[in-house]
């Protein structure tokens, strides 16, 4: 039990679950965070390598994510112990029991991660009744089909025009996690002058100063095959994306992408973080103060969440949209703005907005001391 509790503070997590399933070869946990604005939204995340510690970080990212964006929700996170690439009926087979095991967590409402889709979606809500990011088949709002958070990543960049020499017009781009994330604001920036010189997935990487045709790339994720199939590039290793000379560099796949032992070899002025917690606590400080300009996770790539809280609400595509630019923009600007006024890193501005508004939202439960 100490090993459960050294991960809990004042904010949370409110209920760890454990679920084994052996018949069904499931193996997963759920940490709901903190539900003090409401039921939790969280993605459902499948990977062979998962973690307990990495579960309870991302749920805290997203009770913070979720707070800082102002929506009626708290934060969560499972994770399914598992290889997603895992044939389509076995899939199927451990995500509807996933679906039934958390039945009865009316707290917890799951949308689509890393290794999860609309069509899992669609698995847990017809086996719970609760799930975001669904097949417009079902009255959803596909979050990785229209890359609602490619998008906001987007959105945060035009904002930090003001508060940085980097320009989205003729910026380098470099995306590490060219998949749901990651090819959609590849897109979106493209769209804003920006071009793609490097690209990596979990193949490896792919590089040219002259620039990557985006939409050879998404054709060929959609073909499943990696970008290391892209004609006309040079091929690298996929730790060596983040030596790339680049203006803006995106982490859009797993957690710590940039650590201690490779920052040092970042070459981009502006940091977009689209994946969660892809930067270590030390590796953030350094890019401070070498003045790397990074904005912290759950305020750039919030896009995905808020389109999952219209959808519960009812609200169409459109109006998704327009919150996430509403949202993002106002967000990102305050938190630049406090870390330029008081000379601290945006991570810091960041927590702060979003613990004040946690613990706001505490002092209306019942049992809040």
């Amino acid at each position: 039990m100490e090993d459960i509790f050294r991960f809990v503070d004042d904010i949370g997590p409110a209920k760890f679950v454990h679920i084994l399933e052996p018949g069904a070869g499931l193996k997963a946990i759920v940490t709901i965070d903190n539900v003090a604005a409401g039921p939790a939204i969280g993605g459902t995340r499948m990977a062979p390598d998962v973690s307990l510690a990495e579960c309870v970080a991302l749920a805290r990212a997203m009770t913070f994510k979720n707070a800082t964006a102002g929506i009626p929700h708290g934060g969560a996170k499972s994770v399914i112990f598992g290889d997603p690439t895992m044939p389509p009926r076995q899939k199927e087979t451990i995500i509807r029991a996933f679906a039934t095991a958390i039945r009865d967590l009316k707290d917890y409402i799951p949308g689509p991660d890393m290794g999860t889709d609309e069509a899992a979606m669609a698995w847990i809500k017809d086996e719970t009744a609760r799930a975001v990011g669904l097949p417009r088949e079902v009255g959803g709002i596909p979050l990785d089909e229209i890359g609602s958070t490619g998008f906001g990543l987007t959105v945060a960049a035009r904002v930090t025009e003001e508060f940085s020499d980097v320009r989205l017009k003729g910026a380098r781009l470099a995306v590490q996690g060219f998949g749901a994330v990651g090819r959609h604001v590849a897109r979106f920036l493209a769209k804003e002058g920006a071009n793609l010189v490097a690209a990596a997935d979990s193949r490896g990487a792919i590089v040219n100063p002259k620039g990557l045709d985006i939409d050879k790339l998404c054709a060929l994720k959609a073909a499943r095959k990696s970008v290391v199939d892209l004609k006309g590039a040079k091929t690298i290793e996929g730790d060596a994306l983040i030596g790339v000379d680049c203006d803006i560099w995106i982490p859009a796949a797993r957690p710590d992408a940039i650590r201690a032992g490779n920052v040092d070899r970042l070459k981009a002025k502006l940091v977009l973080q689209g994946a969660n917690i892809p930067v270590t606590v030390e590796a953030e400080k350094i890019m401070h103060e070498r003045g790397i300009l990074a904005v912290p996770d759950f305020i750039a790539n919030a896009g995905g969440v808020i389109a999952a809280a219209v959808e519960y609400q009812g609200g169409t595509e459109k109006a998704s949209f327009d919150t996430i630019a509403e949202k993002i923009s106002a967000n990102v600007r305050a938190v630049l703005d406090e870390a330029k006024k008081n000379r601290i890193m945006p991570r810091q501005a960041a927590v702060a907005l979003a613990k004040a508004r946690v613990e706001r939202a505490m002092t209306f439960q019942r049992w809040h001391s």
